[in-house]
């Protein structure tokens, strides 16, 4: 600051000054960038910041960015939770990605498009772009990193996504867990899992992005199911029902598609299920169980006040899973749900078949071996990783 000079005839002050307040040091990083200032778009701010990135995040409502920088506080997303004296907030777009060597993007998956349009100018060359969303477009199907690279002019081996089992208030209040980050190139995974961990928080990595992101859509699928049964007031029997056929569905659907069934017994599968089916904080699961208390889709969509993927994305993943063949009947039963042709108190996707013979439990006719049959060796495999590795996988 300026010393100010004394007026004409006026003493200067003999009062001793106290010092300024110094800031603390922020230690120096790797400069990234953070799309979205929801729940989960912050909470991932949080995570880069406390392990040493240089990180700004860009909030559409100037306001709001205005409330992370000053107050360190995001009331509307993350109530209750203090951020990062390091991370800054910004509502233009071109301050937050200035320099960026890693873009984060985490924005309502159906605006991604518009949103990367937006953003296309400001990118560094060679930044790696990051996807946290969980969803795949509807019109086109296609997953976050397919718009991605369509998108935007990069080599498809800068793009990663992220996934696991991440609810976002947990996180932020630093609760232990872990995820997944998946690339086609091993060591843009690498380098991004270098900066998304701290104490609290742990990336693995993984070359399978089909799976990885086929995981994070349909577990939201099944989660919706989940709310539904218990918002009628079915137990937990009916639950553990569908969620293990749950995992065979999302199973069968992204080995279909590319992806390898060992994945989906990892974070981005099993992983990210157990978290999104059993926890009120899941915005999917709330959103069914509202359905199931016999509230109408409208309804629930005002009452939800963030995007709710899972109700997004039965659309479209039920026109690509007709597309290989796959039958997916909780996802069918959920998809009758929203449209009000079925009863909340009538899905029951394991106990209608079309056919009154004893089914198989895993899917060991297919040719292709599709999820089920591999389910179990790939869960003992993941076993035998940590059992001989002390602990330390080399991937998810």
């Amino acid at each position: 600051m300026r010393r100010r000079r004394a007026s004409a005839g006026t003493r200067p002050s003999t009062i001793r000054k106290r010092p300024a307040v110094l800031k603390p040091k922020i230690q120096p990083g790797k400069r990234v960038a953070v799309l979205g200032a929801g729940s989960w778009g912050t909470t991932f701010a949080k995570i880069l910041s406390d392990g040493g990135a240089d990180v700004v995040l860009w909030a559409r409502r100037p306001e709001l960015a205005r409330e992370i920088s000053e107050a360190r506080r995001n009331s509307d997303y993350l109530p209750g939770i203090n951020l990062p004296i390091g991370l800054r907030a910004t509502s233009r777009l071109d301050l937050a990605l200035a320099g960026a060597e890693q873009v984060f993007v985490s924005v309502p998956s159906q605006s991604l498009r518009e949103n990367l349009i937006l953003a296309e100018p400001f990118l560094a060359p060679g930044a790696i772009v990051v996807s946290l969303m969980k969803g795949v477009e509807r019109g086109s199907g296609l997953r976050m990193s397919q718009i991605i690279a369509e998108i935007l002019p990069i080599d498809p081996n800068l793009i990663a996504v992220i996934s696991g089992p991440n609810l976002a208030l947990e996180i932020a209040k630093e609760q232990p867990t872990a995820a997944v980050v998946s690339s086609n190139s091993l060591e843009t995974a690498q380098a991004v899992a270098m900066l998304a961990r701290n104490r609290y928080f742990r990336s693995y990595v993984n070359t399978d992005v089909i799976g990885t992101e086929f995981g994070g859509v349909l577990k939201n699928l099944i989660a919706v199911a989940i709310g539904i049964v218990d918002g009628v007031g079915y137990g937990e029997n009916t639950k553990a029902s569908i969620i293990t056929r749950g995992l065979v569905e999302m199973t069968d659907f992204a080995v279909a598609y590319g992806a390898h069934p060992e994945t989906l017994a990892g974070l981005a599968g099993l992983g990210d299920l157990i978290a999104t089916c059993q926890s009120p904080l899941s915005r999917n699961n709330t959103a069914g169980r509202l359905l199931g208390q016999g509230y109408g889709i409208h309804d629930v969509v005002k009452q939800m006040q963030q995007t709710t993927e899972g109700l997004a994305s039965v659309g479209p993943i039920l026109d690509l899973a007709r597309a290989k063949g796959v039958d997916m009947p909780i996802v069918e039963q959920v998809r009758q749900v929203l449209a009000g042709t079925l009863k909340p108190r009538d899905l029951a996707p394991h106990l209608t078949t079309d056919s009154a013979e004893p089914q198989g439990e895993r899917t060991i006719d297919d040719e292709q071996a599709h999820g089920g049959a591999a389910l179990w060796g790939s869960v003992k495999r993941t076993f035998d990783q940590l059992r001989h590795s002390g602990g330390r996988p080399r991937g998810d």
